[in-house]
Parts: C-alpha cells; sequence; structure tokens
C-alpha cells in the first residue's frame, strides 16, 4: 500500500500555466539563490496557496521549478524550517505548520517583503492621528529632525487569539506623503505599501536599530506587564529610491515576549 506521502495526496499544487504545464518561477536578482527561493516560498505559504497541513512539492518538484539543484532547495527549506513556517521528515516530506502560539513576538527578516508578511499577520488598532513637530526627546528616539512636521500615527498591534498587544506602535509619516492618513482607519496592514501605491514611491531601504527601555506606568497597563519592566524598543527607517525618510516607526515590545532572529552567511570569494 502507497502511504499518503508516496500518493503525493494532501500535497499542494505548484503554479501552472493555462494549460497545465508546472510553471518554471524565476526568483528576484539579489541575494543567495537559497535565500530567494525561501522569500519566494515564504510569500507563498503567508498568501494561503500552501495551507497549514498541506506538503510542499518535493525537493525534485522545486529543483525543477526553479532551475537550481538538490542543495540549493534543501537550503532554502532549512531556512523555512528555522523561521517555524515548516517541518520536515525523511519519508514523509515537507508540511506547512502552525504559527508559534507561544505568546512571544517572533521577527525573523530576510527581506522588506517580510515586513509586510508580519503585517498581515497583525491587527493595528489606531489610537490617534496627528500632525507633530519634532521635539528634542522626539528626534533623540526617531532620529529625525528638530523642528520638522510629521504626521504621527500612535495605536497597539494584536495579534489574533491573543488579548495583550503584540507592542506599542508609533509611525511617524513624511508631511509629503501625509495624505496617506485618511486611509488608515480602514487599513490595518503595514502602512508603506500605502505610500508606494498612492504616490509611485518604492521603499527600497529599511534600516532598523533595536534599543533596551524600561515600560512607563501608563504603557504598563496598555501592555499588560508590570510598571518599569524590560522591553525592546525596535525602530525602523523606511526610505525611497531617492533616500528620503518617508516614514519611521517606533514599536514598543515586552522583553518577556519579543524574540528577533537573524541569518547572517559569510559571501563565497571566487
Amino acid at each position: 500500500m502507497r502511504s499518503r506521502a508516496d500518493s503525493g495526496a494532501g500535497r499542494a499544487n505548484p503554479p501552472r500555466d493555462a494549460h497545465g504545464v508546472t510553471r518554471k518561477t524565476s526568483v528576484e536578482p539579489r541575494g543567495p539563490l537559497y535565500l530567494r527561493i525561501a522569500r519566494a516560498l515564504k510569500e507563498e505559504i503567508v498568501s494561503g496557496a500552501y495551507m497549514v497541513g498541506s506538503l510542499l512539492p518535493t525537493e525534485e518538484a522545486l529543483c525543477e521549478r526553479f532551475s537550481v539543484s538538490r542543495y540549493t532547495v534543501r537550503e532554502a527549506l532549512r531556512l523555512l524550517r528555522d523561521e517555524g513556517l515548516v517541518s520536515s521528515r525523511k519519508g514523509a516530506g515537507t508540511v506547512v505548520i502552525p504559527p508559534r502560539s507561544s505568546g512571544s513576538d517572533i521577527h525573523h527578516v530576510m527581506s522588506i517583503n517580510d515586513l509586510l508578511a508580519f503585517g498581515a499577520d497583525t491587527r493595528f488598532a489606531i489610537e490617534s492621528i496627528r500632525t507633530v513637530t519634532i521635539d528634542a526627546k522626539l528626534a533623540s528616539r526617531s532620529g529625525l529632525p528638530v523642528g520638522e512636521e510629521w504626521l504621527e500615527v500612535c495605536g497597539y498591534r494584536y495579534s489574533e487569539g491573543i488579548d495583550a498587544p503584540v507592542c506599542r506602535a508609533q509611525y511617524y509619516i513624511n508631511r509629503a506623503y501625509a495624505a496617506v492618513g485618511r486611509l488608515l482607519q480602514r487599513h490595518s496592514g503595514p502602512i508603506f505599501p500605502l505610500i508606494e501605491d498612492m504616490f509611485g514611491q518604492s521603499i527600497v531601504e529599511v534600516q532598523q536599530q533595536i534599543s533596551a527601555t524600561l515600560v512607563s506606568p501608563a504603557l504598563a497597563a496598555a501592555l499588560r506587564v508590570k510598571d518599569g519592566s524590560a522591553a525592546l524598543e525596535v525602530r525602523r527607517s523606511y526610505k525611497t529610491a531617492d533616500g528620503m525618510i518617508a516614514q519611521v516607526t517606533i514599536n514598543t515590545h515586552p522583553a518577556s515576549r519579543f524574540q528577533h532572529a537573524m541569518t547572517m552567511r559569510r559571501r563565497s570569494h571566487r
């Protein structure tokens, strides 16, 4: 008797063309091949092309689809396993697994597109939208120039099924793109894609800084942690192709509910 894994039952179908022929996939031309393949598969998992419990195509099928070696495919699958998106067992294939439910906010970012995936998994509850003038204190936190006016959007991000907020979220949007503010009450995902869509800009660089801080009494109550407990402040600056800062985000995460993972590879010397 053939097993489910052997027969291919439950295995999600790879992309096909109009004639039902498996379509070869080209990946974005930046970074090592295994990393680009991991990004492509992750985007498909996040979008629902591969549902939880379904099997990814076999290594052989992925080699054919991406026109790469088996070693490259295995490295890509290893990255997906490290991120907790899939599980592999010899003879059973690679299966998409449910997101970790530990209550921790886990960031494993391989590209700017991964920030979209994070936003898609959370809901942004807005408390206030207003124009602010950057003072010395805010300049120190945000890296923005003193005296400039920016659109400030404040609120909390929530994960599905978890009552306590994931983080306190503060967005500072360049006044040149402040028109996105009128769309935000109907929008719960990341804001920078709205800027790209409305103004035809492309975010090409994100600079990230993580700092340790202590939770204030008011913030402690909202985040449901003790006053003075440890937190991590994650600041990201989003730059357009012409070097303009379009947006700065400051997310304050309780340290007990935040994990940051980063994959580094040594570049091969030719």
